[in-house]
């Protein structure tokens, strides 16, 4: 091979690698919006219904079985977003879980759980972040809305910089990547999209106290209208995390909180905030975890 063959070979390898680099660094994905195509059923098929077009899915909680559905895909950073119509009437002891996690031993996962009540009582939306497998990071509010009377959306953004948890677009929950100050935050291992219903009444309505009834099952929860806008997992963390147009999250822009959303996320704070393990000085003996101490945006 002479000079110039191999100058043209060198061009040509390199030309692959950067159309490779390419295709990875922006590998977003838009989802098609068919539950048919984008997830698979974890567990008890009898008790997942999906409409004809693919695009509503309900699951069912009764004396037999809980159900849940995953994606066929994982992501690292981006935002997921799901418009969800929760349990009607009495829905005690039922646990609703959408949740992003990696499914390893000491597992990162970024959970919305929602906690049935007793009739007249609000629903509580608990959130909780794990990180290298340890949790103890619960937050708890009570939602502003019946969210078993019409369906509404709750996201969650993922990035380099932040993890905001979001209502209908507004701000519950802020997690800053505080990672230079000796702060765990999820930075490596992709994460599927997760979604269940379960028993949960040992613990997840008034302390275990009020039990599920299970002459009002079946218990159904609907999902519909998925938006997930993230990056693909191809094996390379490090596409995932660079700014680039495909990877918009990571762009400063989406770096902390706006204006207006800071001010959403006070209000959500001062008037429905019911736990932050934040506040929890006898949990943690008096030792609060070192994020606590550090700015939220």
């Amino acid at each position: 091979m002479n000079s110039y063959q191999k100058i043209m070979a060198g061009l040509n390898v390199g030309l692959l690698i950067m159309l490779g680099l390419i295709q990875i660094s922006v590998a977003s994905v838009v989802s098609t919006g068919d539950f048919n195509k984008d997830f698979y059923i974890m567990w008890s098929p009898s008790h997942v219904s999906t409409s004809r077009d693919g695009r509503t899915r309900s699951l069912k909680l009764d004396q037999e079985s809980g159900s849940g559905f995953s994606s066929n895909q994982k992501f690292l950073f981006g935002q997921i977003d799901m418009q969800i119509k929760l349990v009607p009437g009495r829905s005690a002891g039922t646990v609703v879980a959408y949740y992003l996690t990696s499914d390893q031993p000491n597992h990162d996962e970024l959970d919305f759980e929602f906690l049935g009540n007793v009739v007249g009582q609000p629903y509580l939306l608990q959130t909780n972040i794990y990180i290298n497998g340890f949790d103890n990071r619960e937050e708890r509010i009570k939602l502003w809305f019946d969210p078993a009377k019409h369906f509404h959306t709750y996201s969650i953004l993922w990035n380099i910089h932040q993890i905001v948890f979001m209502v209908d677009g507004i701000p519950i929950r802020v997690y800053r990547n505080h990672g230079e100050k000796g702060v765990a935050f999820p930075m490596w291992r992709p994460m599927s999209i997760k979604a269940s219903i379960w028993n949960g009444e040992s613990w997840a309505t008034n302390g275990g106290r009020d039990k599920i009834d299970w002459s009002k099952a079946p218990f159904l929860v609907s999902f519909r209208n998925y938006k997930i806008d993230a990056c693909l997992w191809k094996g390379y963390a490090r596409f995932c995390r660079v700014d680039s147009p495909g990877n918009w999250w990571n762009n400063n822009r989406f770096s902390t909180l706006t204006f207006r959303q800071r001010n959403l996320l006070k209000w959500v704070r001062k008037h429905h905030l019911l736990y932050d393990y934040c506040h929890d000085y006898k949990r943690f003996q008096f030792k609060l975890p070192k994020e606590c101490s550090l700015p939220k945006y």
